[in-house]
Formats: structure tokens, C-alpha cells, sequence
């Protein structure tokens, strides 16, 4: 009896590891967990982020949880995902340095990491990362700007950067530099609110500490708040001459172009302005519509949901993910999948965003 008993629980187990390893209808496999951790729920971008991923995870045993803000609670988020059991880690960190040690404690523990956006800096326990062309969304703004300057001299530039916790923010300032710098050297911008700006103005090659010395004194933080603090103090601290007709560097985020715009507009002395914005954030719409946000660059998140889904199935099946970039995080380079980006502005709005189905124009007064 106890044989026969012995055989019966043993056939049990069999059938409840087949069971747990069925694949899918869409032939995935869904026994493994896939914690994801996204930096905060206060901002469009991110829950439109988790809205894809949860799409293109159908199937899949996932669970999202949110850090708002807090490298202590996105440690706490991994420590949780480790504790469950969790066969891979998918995480945009809030603070790329800090988020390292979490990261090596997911590896430690045998996680797969992937990161998603952001790349976690200084660290080999990152494994792959899904991205957009960071550089390019930075070269589409300062072009756009370039091009609106139409051949002038002495255009009043003010400059902002996303905040320097985010790796992303140097790419993209990078991108910016590349394309804009040559405009500020033979004087058809004068920069307004960055003295470290106007003392690299002839120096196309900056090293990273000098990029950061530029970018820790326009710093926005990602903060709608924080933007316009520094937009009145900018504006504060300038003659009347300084002022009239302005473009804006805005950083590569939509709210904060908004936060700008709203400050500059509410100064007097102002009289027009160009600003650019990215991410193609759906609460920018009525501002570009209306010809307030100038631009916006579009990093449609579908593809980082696709991406990341991709490289899951690819190791589920034993298979090594093909990647198509490399990002280099200070420690090693780091398998990527990149993304391309697209310039919106009113006169492709309709085009990109609402002939296709993807939004409804009359949501935000658009008409053909």
C-alpha cells in the first residue's frame, strides 16, 4: 500500500509540473514571475507604461508595484519580488547609482534583470535593457529649434535638463549639445540662464563631469513644481532684454514643457515663445493643437512593453534574446533593445496620433 501510495503522490507531482509548465493558447509560458518596477504613479507616462505591459504580458504571471519616488521603496519592491520567487526583474530606476546594490541583490538571488527606460549605472547585474534612442530625442529638440531660429542672431535661449538621478537625462543632453552648440558658438542663441552654458559655448566635446556641471544648474527634477520655480527665478534674475521673444530648451518630458510654458507666459515682458517638449504625453495635446507646446518627440511605450516581452519569451524558450544596440552603464555593455523616436508637432498631430485610431482628436479640439 504504501508503494502503490508512494507511486500516486509521484504521478501527482509529475502532473502539477507539466500543468505549471503549459504553455499558454498564445504559447507562452506563464509559470515564472516577472516583477516589474516603475518609478511613481504621479506621472501620465508611467501609467500609460503599465497599461502596455500589462497588455503585451497577457498570459504571463506578472505583478507591477510602484517606488513613487523612493530608492528605499524600490528596494523594499525588488526584496518583495526576491522573497516571491521571482525569475526576473523588470525596473526603471528612480535613482540610476542607487538603484545598483538593489539590482545585485535580484542578480544574487538568480533574477534575470532588465531594465526598462532607465539604465541602472555601475553595476554588471544588469542583464538587458529595452530603451528608446535617448541622444536622438535630444537632437530632434535642439533641431527643431535650430530650425525655428530660421538663420537669426541673438535669439534668447533658455535651457533645461530632466533631472540627474535619470541616466537618460546626460544621453539626452548629449543629443541636445551635439546639435545645439554649434547654434550658441556663432551667436544665434544667447544663453539666458546657464553661465556654465555660455563658459562651454565653444566646446563641442564636454566630458561627462562638464555635462553635469551644465545640467545641475538647470535641473528640473521632473517636477512640474520645480520648473516653474526655476523658470520665475531665471526670469528674476534678467533684464527686459532677455526676455521678449524666447525659445525653450524644455526637458525631454511633456508635463514639465507645459510647466514652462505656463511660467514664461505669465511673465510680462514676455512676448512669444518656442518650447519643446517629449514623450508625446496625450495632456500635451491641446497645448500643441493650440500652438502653446511648439513640439513634442514621441517614444511611443508600446514598443518598450513589446520589447520587454520579446526578450522574456526568448529566455523562457532557452534562447538568447537578439539585441540591436549596446549601452555602455559604466561597468559593462549591456545588451539593448533600442527604439526610434518621431517629432510631433500641430501640423503632423493628426497624422501620428488620431487618423490611426490611437486617440480621438475631439478629446482634445483637434479637427482635420
Amino acid at each position: 500500500m504504501k508503494k502503490i501510495m508512494a507511486l500516486v503522490l509521484a504521478a501527482l507531482l509529475v502532473l502539477g509540473l507539466a500543468a505549471c509548465n503549459k504553455p499558454n493558447t498564445d504559447g507562452s509560458k506563464t509559470q515564472d514571475l516577472i516583477g516589474i518596477v516603475l518609478p511613481t504613479k504621479e506621472e501620465t507616462y508611467w501609467l500609460n507604461c503599465q497599461k502596455y505591459l500589462e497588455e503585451e504580458l497577457k498570459g504571463f504571471n506578472y505583478e507591477i508595484l510602484y517606488s513613487q519616488g523612493s530608492s528605499a521603496t524600490e528596494k523594499t519592491n525588488v526584496e518583495t519580488f526576491i522573497n516571491k520567487g521571482a525569475k526576473y526583474l523588470v525596473i526603471c530606476p528612480f535613482d540610476a547609482d542607487a538603484a545598483a546594490s538593489t539590482v545585485q541583490d535580484a542578480k544574487a538571488a538568480g533574477l534575470t534583470v532588465i531594465c526598462y527606460d532607465r539604465l541602472i549605472t555601475n553595476t554588471d547585474a544588469v542583464d538587458y535593457y529595452v530603451t528608446f534612442d535617448s541622444k536622438e530625442v535630444g537632437r530632434a529638440q535642439a533641431r527643431y529649434l535650430v530650425e525655428q531660429a530660421n538663420g537669426r542672431k541673438d535669439i534668447n535661449l533658455y535651457m533645461y535638463a530632466g533631472a540627474l538621478t535619470d541616466n537618460n537625462s546626460l544621453l539626452f543632453f548629449q543629443g541636445v549639445w551635439e546639435v545645439l552648440q554649434p547654434a550658441i558658438a556663432d551667436g544665434t542663441f544667447t544663453v539666458r540662464n546657464c553661465e556654465k552654458a555660455i563658459e562651454l559655448k565653444d566646446k563641442a566635446d564636454l566630458t561627462r563631469d562638464e555635462y553635469v556641471s551644465i545640467m545641475q544648474l538647470i535641473d528640473t527634477e521632473w517636477s512640474m513644481p520645480h520648473c516653474k520655480e526655476l523658470a520665475e527665478a531665471h526670469l528674476s534674475a534678467v533684464d527686459k532684454d532677455a526676455k521678449g521673444d524666447v525659445f525653450v530648451l524644455g526637458p525631454p518630458d511633456d508635463d514639465c514643457a507645459r510647466a514652462l510654458y505656463d511660467a514664461f507666459t505669465d511673465d510680462a515682458d514676455v512676448t512669444s515663445i518656442i518650447i519643446t517638449g517629449a514623450d508625446g504625453n496625450p495632456n500635451s495635446f491641446e497645448y500643441i493643437i493650440q500652438g502653446k507646446q511648439s513640439m513634442t518627440v514621441y517614444k511611443d511605450t508600446v514598443n518598450l512593453a513589446k520589447g520587454v516581452r520579446y526578450i522574456v519569451e526568448a529566455l523562457v524558450d532557452g534562447k538568447k534574446p537578439e539585441t540591436n544596440s549596446e549601452y555602455d552603464n559604466g561597468t559593462k555593455a549591456v545588451p539593448s533593445m533600442q527604439y526610434g523616436v518621431v517629432t510631433v508637432t500641430k501640423e503632423n498631430i493628426g497624422d501620428v496620433f488620431f487618423k490611426s485610431g490611437l486617440f480621438n482628436g475631439a478629446d482634445y479640439g483637434w479637427k482635420e
